[in-house]
């Protein structure tokens, strides 16, 4: 059983704590904010799980094995870091840290005390976002061209941080498990609409070794909820709708075949379209996978699949991604 601490009960810190609190692997719980208002809510959903106002009490706690931190992006790092320091398991909300300098000293702090440090990239552990994976190492949709995708809706807007930070760790971590590899080479363009120096708008490229190329849009400023990718290989393609009630993935048996040509003369080209497929997935909050996954390499000593080498990985692609934005703007 792994007696966990949980920082941060603002937006997304409650998710955590109720799949934690359902999870069969889990010890002892103890929640922290320094918000009192908010930690009295949240205790009167959980009143036999112990709290605290100060997060010190969770380093300074011989039998806490784990911390989950899900603060605002500037605290990532010195709290992880303190969890770390302090022989915790660590588990921090997207993105990992502010810079690439923090994610590569948790990670490198983390393996040298033999301790998880994991990431909250949630999408790695949604059925839609595996079954594309299996999809694609199936080499079904053949060669991988490129993958675009949106992230886009109205709000909401960040105070601390650009809507790169916000939005796109999700895209990038989806993107990178799906390929297998980091990008060569991060551009991005976009505009502050709204808070001066905050851009809320970006439109970010990316370029793989394996000759793939990605796009994601993100954007706080949107008339509605888009969050769709379209990956297009060299066999078939696939859309991948996370809005979509039911058929959140769809396989389309199109695509361009060339035909040589017999004699001298031009190269035919010849357009296919064939079936739409849309594959049954399973269910299952990936929030309850996620929690699952920490405790279980806790309690095995394996690494998570989002570890914090992934969330360098995605840190390094958004550092550069903002540099080019701000560059550019």
């Amino acid at each position: 059983m792994v007696k966990t601490g949980v920082i941060g009960l603002g937006y997304w810190g409650p998710n955590l704590l109720r799949n934690l609190y359902a999870n069969q692997r889990r010890g002892e719980l103890v929640m922290c904010d320094s918000n009192p208002a908010r930690l009295e809510k949240i205790r009167s959903r959980y009143p036999d799980v112990s709290f605290t106002s100060d997060c010190q009490d969770l380093f300074n706690d011989s039998s806490l094995d784990a911390i989950v931190i899900a603060t605002n992006v500037s605290s990532h790092y010195p709290l992880a870091k303190e969890a770390l320091l302090a022989g915790k398991h660590v588990f921090v909300e997207k993105p990992f840290a502010a810079s690439i300098e923090e994610a590569q000293e948790l990670v490198d702090l983390g393996k040298s005390k033999g301790l998880v440090t994991m990431v909250g990239h949630t999408f790695m552990f949604s059925p839609p976002v595996i079954k594309t994976k299996e999809i694609i190492d199936s080499g079904e949709l053949g060669d991988i061209h490129f993958i675009t995708s949106s992230r886009v809706n109205l709000g909401l807007h960040q105070k601390d941080v650009s809507v790169i930070w916000d939005l796109a760790p999700h895209d990038f971590s989806m993107l990178f498990y799906w390929l297998g590899e980091e990008p060569s080479g991060v551009s991005a363009f976009g505009h502050a609409y709204v808070l001066e120096g905050i851009p809320d708008v970006a439109f970010i490229n990316l370029a793989f070794p394996s000759g793939a190329i990605g796009n994601v849009q993100v954007a706080w400023l949107a008339p509605s909820k888009l969050r769709r990718t379209v990956i297009v290989g060299s066999r078939k393609m696939l859309v991948y709708d996370d809005t979509e009630p039911i058929e959140k993935i769809k396989i389309y048996d199109k695509g361009v075949d060339i035909i040589e040509p017999e004699s001298f003369g031009e190269y035919q080209l010849t357009y296919r379209t064939g079936d739409i497929i849309s594959p049954k997935l399973p269910t299952g909050e990936p929030l309850a996978a996620e929690m699952e996954e920490f405790l279980s390499c806790i309690e095995t000593g394996n690494s998570p699949k989002s570890s914090g080498e992934e969330g360098l990985a995605v840190v390094r692609a958004l550092e550069l991604a903002d540099a080019s934005l701000r560059k550019a703007d």
